[in-house]
């Protein structure tokens, strides 16, 4: 059985959409990590029934236990948020079901990265078999009418930039103040202290916003920036 790593950014939204188009018979895998935002889960439910199919989502515990289990923030150090959240329960989903395809959105124009999960399935590339690279891949969703949410990580991702806390600030208050609760509560801080001129810590990040203070990179720009490559999948 195919199953595709499914996170609905483009790559994978686009291979879910192609696979289904060339009538592949398939399933879905997705690992939420209960800390997504609106528009990324409307999307998945969007996808999932044009294409008719039902998304796996394997058990696991969200981001907030596990910040709550280590009373400590993911970081660059420490991403063990990517390996509970998203790689191990992929695997103990691939060993309870043995024989499968797993199906990742690499593109033909990214660096080679074989058997990310283990010797649990067999792995395949479909866009790289089509040879699509970024261009294909954003020609096909436009063609579609498929327009692909800005974040598909974690809103609290300590990898997103200064200018993605600012929208989530604006847009989605209520998961930044998630992230002020859990920075207090830690005593640790998403940003890395020193990264630029700005706050490390978000009350004091949310302060320099409330006064009128923008960062360059506020306003959301096709970058072709993915902060992790798991969280993609």
């Amino acid at each position: 059985m195919n199953i595709v790593a499914f996170s609905g950014g483009k790559d994978s939204t686009s291979l879910v959409l192609r696979m289904h188009e060339l009538g592949e018979e398939f399933q879905c895998l997705f690992t939420p990590t209960g800390n997504e935002l609106p528009d990324l889960n409307a999307h998945i439910a969007l996808v999932m029934d044009r294409v008719g199919k039902k998304l796996i989502t394997p058990p696991n515990y969200s981001l907030e236990f596990w910040m709550d289990h280590f009373n400590a923030l993911p970081n660059w150090r420490q991403r063990w948020c990517t390996r509970l959240i998203k790689i191990v329960p992929c695997i103990a989903y691939l060993q309870a079901h043995p024989g499968s395809t797993l199906c990742v959105g690499l593109r033909a124009d990214e660096e080679e990265r074989m058997g990310l999960y283990g010797e649990y399935a067999t792995y395949r590339y479909p866009l790289r078999e089509w040879g699509w690279d970024i261009k294909d891949v954003k020609a096909y969703l436009k063609h579609l009418n498929i327009a692909v949410p800005e974040r598909t990580d974690c809103a609290l991702c300590y990898g997103q930039r200064l200018g993605e806390w600012y929208r989530l600030w604006k847009n989605h208050p209520e998961e930044y103040a998630k992230g002020e609760f859990w920075e207090t509560r830690t005593g640790h801080t998403f940003r890395s202290s020193g990264r630029d001129t700005w706050p490390a810590g978000l009350v004091q990040l949310r302060t320099e916003f409330e006064s009128g203070r923008i960062p360059l990179g506020s306003k959301v720009v096709d970058e072709d920036i993915e902060p992790c490559r798991v969280c993609r999948l």
